[in-house]
């Protein structure tokens, strides 16, 4: 067990830290950046690309994590997708051996999970298996707070932060061009006021999504400040399946995550991104 015993409240933090879609096992994913051991006794090396990630891996939690978070205590939420798996055919992985990038995402994940509560939501069961079996079984050996019903790896999150509450999903629809990329993401944060609305429950203050691999956030006003709608960048890179896509072929792949923080009475959303540079010209 990795995930320390809070030391707060969990309703006491007032910062939350957001990581999803780390793919572990994938060739264009993060993997640490010493020779990783195989099942069967070989090694993998990162490749060039790799080494870019994990240096944009280490500047987000020794710096700018730290900055967003003003040295505060916070909590961690992966909002799914933490191993690349084996799926739609795809031989980009490292291995496609599940154990492996179980390792490789315990390796990378363990020193930064230490001392945090930590969240597990589930993602895609094309990369983390039927109800997520795969993350179920990663989460609950990195020590993730589990629900009510005793899942490691959760289908959502409610977190409450003060008065407000922060609702944490894996899935978002997706569009091919960016002049809708907002669409899906604004309609999500009104269906989420029309259905609590209807059955008399306290709304989000914020609703955070991922899938995408792109960050984007929408707002609107309410009585206790703007109600806040983002999609998390991701840790992969483009694949193969990317580039089928208008959005794939015109976008730069972006690495990152965000932090969700309360101070002085406002909630608000701070998005820490990279942009991969286009490829050269020649």
């Amino acid at each position: 067990m990795i995930s320390a015993e809070p030391s707060l409240p969990l309703a006491d933090y007032k910062n939350i830290v957001v990581i999803s879609d780390t793919h572990f096992g994938c060739q264009k994913a993060l993997c640490r950046p010493h020779p990783i051991r195989l099942d069967n006794g070989g090694t993998y090396s990162p490749s060039r690309i790799q080494r870019k990630l994990w240096a944009q891996w280490c500047e987000f939690w020794d710096e700018r994590v730290p900055q967003a978070t003003r040295e505060e205590p916070y909590v961690i939420v992966h909002n799914g997708d933490v191993c690349d798996g084996r799926h739609h055919g795809s031989i980009s992985q490292i291995t496609q051996n599940l154990h492996d990038q179980a390792n490789i995402a315990r390796e990378v994940l363990a020193p930064r999970i230490e001392g945090h509560p930590y969240f597990q939501i589930r993602g895609t069961e094309a990369h983390s298996g039927p109800s997520a079996e795969n993350e179920e079984a990663l989460a609950e050996s990195l020590g993730a707070i589990p629900n009510d019903e005793g899942q490691y790896a959760r289908y959502d999150l409610w977190k409450r932060i003060g008065r407000r509450l922060v609702h944490f999903t894996h899935h978002i629809g997706i569009t091919g061009s960016q002049a809708y990329a907002s669409t899906a993401v604004h309609k999500e944060l009104i269906e989420s006021f029309v259905e609590a609305a209807r059955c008399r429950l306290q709304a989000p203050s914020v609703i955070v999504r991922s899938h995408r691999h792109h960050y984007i956030e929408t707002r609107i006003s309410t009585e206790l400040g703007d109600a806040i709608a983002c999609v998390t960048p991701a840790w992969q890179l483009d694949t193969g399946f990317v580039w089928k896509t208008v959005a794939g072929r015109s976008v730069l792949p972006q690495t990152g995550g965000i932090v969700v923080r309360e101070a002085h009475g406002e909630l608000f959303t701070r998005s820490i991104t990279w942009n991969l540079a286009r490829s050269r010209a020649i």
